[in-house]
């Protein structure tokens, strides 16, 4: 069972010329509260693409931090918390590991894995190097965001505990390259399971909908 070493949250802040961003997140100290919107003390800049119930938390996995870092070729950023701006900190997780609906405890609150993230220029543009979304991208290596089921008090320590497995057929990162991956595109088949997968969010299931119509 992983323990989670780190909560981190993160306010708006400038980012690149106008532009604003919360990915630069940082430990908090002591318990939090995770509500249905998030963690408390937790803000997203562009509310168009991220926030809301099914981007509440989110985690990338600290188990790909030594592969990014030996890429990179080193990178600061790597050697503190959240370098991708997640809220949770976690070792013994991936996506390959975990599945859309699984459910887990992390002290008072009950997650359930949303969908995957969808990286973006911020990544590139806030590690100054870019190729980094098309190595996500061919590795699969996205992480995920976390509905809030049960919302409670938490702090870095706690365990996060599955205690239900979703839509086992479907981990994260088969979703995430049926969808994303050139070389693992999903068949007509595979997007009707897609579209049809209860726990997934609503813009996902849309997204395998749209590419069996076209």
């Amino acid at each position: 069972m992983p323990e989670v070493f780190a909560i981190c949250t993160g306010l708006p802040k400038p980012f690149n010329g106008a532009e604003m961003s919360a990915i630069d997140k940082r430990p908090v100290e002591g318990p939090v509260t995770i509500r249905s919107f998030g963690i408390e003390g937790d803000m997203v800049a562009d509310t168009k693409h991220h926030g809301g119930p099914d981007m509440a938390v989110h985690l990338y996995p600290h188990d790909h931090y030594a592969e990014w870092d030996a890429w990179l070729g080193g990178h600061d950023l790597l050697s503190a918390p959240a370098a991708f701006g997640e809220n949770l900190m976690v070792d013994g997780l991936a996506e390959d590991g975990v599945h859309i609906g699984d459910r887990f405890r992390l002290g008072e609150a009950l997650l359930e894995i949303s969908q995957p993230r969808q990286p973006c220029w911020k990544i590139e543009h806030r590690f100054g190097r870019k190729g980094m979304v098309a190595r996500i991208v061919k590795r699969h290596n996205c992480g995920w965001y976390f509905r809030v089921l049960e919302e409670g008090s938490a702090k870095a320590g706690d365990m996060l505990q599955r205690v239900e497995t979703g839509h086992d057929q479907w981990t994260v990162a088969r979703l995430f390259a049926s969808l994303y991956d050139p070389a693992e595109r999903a068949d007509r088949g595979q997007l009707e399971e897609i579209a049809n997968l209860e726990r997934l969010c609503v813009p996902w299931r849309e997204k395998a909908r749209k590419a069996l119509e076209s």
